[in-house]
């Protein structure tokens, strides 16, 4: 896997919004904290525009995440908020001198569409990562927002998580991967399927069903992405919801279940995704993680 060049003072980061829409009031804390880290800030044309759901037309948001992408200026480019529409467009992205000259893409929900894509045809790391509306005044010194900062200029990143009645303990050391699950689920089957196999798959969810993440644990598993895996990290399951007859089992217990039979390191209630504390990681890049009685830490190898 290939990293992109680290930022250091002075670097620029461009923002663009490639999915849902996000308004302009939203981006605008952000810039400030950006550039108080001690960046640029180069904003894209989608940053408050407007088309029904999403940030302009396909073509719009497309071409807006292109300039981004090939734009020499920028190191690193922040995404706006998720949503969805990612995967409206992410055929038509010309990746050829992205791959020459990669840079640091970063974001979540939404974003796991382009970060398993250019995993998938360029072996380039990429940061899982808040957005935009996490930058908030009471938020700015939080511990989990600083990890973006960390990530983006190399230092060094490890994370806790709290002990789980669930957890599978062990130890190992492989490449982090996954993202949303819903996504990762839905990109099955087209050339930016996720790649598990020897990796440490880390999944996240929000809004769904009970029964619904049933099903998206089946397709993993059918499409045999759980089987071979290092180890398994379960992220924030937000928001779940029961149908009237309930389901009758919890989130735990449900992707519990479906890895049951293989004996890899599983982590439980590990900080990210859709949360209020929601750490960056960086997918591609090899990790340490080790899970005991006392909980799970997953350390950024290199």
């Amino acid at each position: 896997m290939k990293l992109p060049p680290f930022l250091k003072a002075g670097s620029t980061i461009g923002i663009t919004c490639p999915s849902g829409y996000v308004s302009a009031e939203r981006v605008a804390y952000a810039i400030t904290v950006l550039e108080k880290w001690g960046f640029k800030v180069k904003q894209g044309k989608t940053i408050g525009s407007e088309h029904f759901y999403f940030s302009g037309t396909d073509t719009e948001r497309l071409a807006d995440l292109q300039e981004m992408m090939n734009d020499p200026e920028v190191d690193a480019i922040l995404m706006g908020r998720g949503g969805y529409g990612m995967s409206r467009i992410i055929d038509d992205i010309d990746l050829r001198g992205f791959l020459k000259k990669p840079k640091w893409l970063c974001g979540f929900s939404d974003i796991t569409v382009l970060h398993n894509h250019i995993q998938a045809c360029g072996n380039i790391a990429s940061l899982h990562s808040p957005m935009c509306g996490a930058f908030k005044p009471e938020t700015e010194n939080e511990p989990y927002l600083n990890t973006l900062l960390t990530a983006l200029t190399g230092g060094e990143l490890h994370y806790d998580a709290p002990p789980s009645p669930f957890n599978r303990k062990g130890e190992v050391t492989a490449e982090l991967t996954g993202g949303n699950l819903s996504l990762l689920t839905h990109l099955i089957g087209s050339v930016s399927e996720v790649d598990t196999a020897g990796k440490i798959l880390f999944i996240e969810d929000i809004g769904e069903h009970l029964y619904k993440v049933d099903r998206m644990m089946l397709t993993l598993k059918r499409a045999g992405k759980l089987e071979n895996l290092s180890a398994l990290i379960v992220g924030g399951f937000t928001e779940m919801e029961d149908t009237d007859r309930p389901f009758g089992q919890t989130i735990e217990e449900i992707i519990s279940d479906k890895v049951k039979e293989y004996g890899y390191p599983v982590c439980f209630n590990f900080p990210a995704g859709h949360q209020d504390i929601n750490y960056t990681l960086t997918l591609g890049g090899v990790h340490q993680l080790a899970v005991s009685t006392d909980g799970g830490r997953l350390s950024l190898v290199r």
